[in-house]
């Protein structure tokens, strides 16, 4: 999906890691929400709350998902998905534009 119509946009930004991290929220109609943001060359390590599907619309990183041990690149058009109430960890290769979805 290149675009999303009909929906909610908070202008007010997300911001991780002293900034190193931003992102805005996007809700739709049926309730449910994504984050659009950017990711500068850093380490980072988030805690989730939903399931939620990562894609990587532009940039480089690696992802240690919980369990395992093997670390995962992922590059720009491809997604990774990680599992309610975890913690994973990035080391963001390359400025990367990203769209997150929580999935309840």
């Amino acid at each position: 999906m290149e675009e999303f119509k009909g929906v909610t946009v908070f202008k007010k930004a997300n911001v991780y890691f002293d900034g190193r991290v931003t992102s805005r929220t996007v809700l739709f109609g049926d309730g449910s929400k994504k984050t659009l943001g950017v990711m500068l060359p850093g380490e980072y390590e988030f805690n989730t709350g939903d399931k939620e599907i990562m894609e990587i619309m532009a940039g480089e990183l690696d992802v240690l998902l919980p369990g395992e041990t093997a670390w995962k690149t992922v590059r720009g058009g491809e997604s990774f998905e990680v599992a309610p109430k975890s913690v994973f960890r990035m080391k963001v290769k390359t400025l990367s534009d990203y769209c997150c979805s929580f999935v309840k």
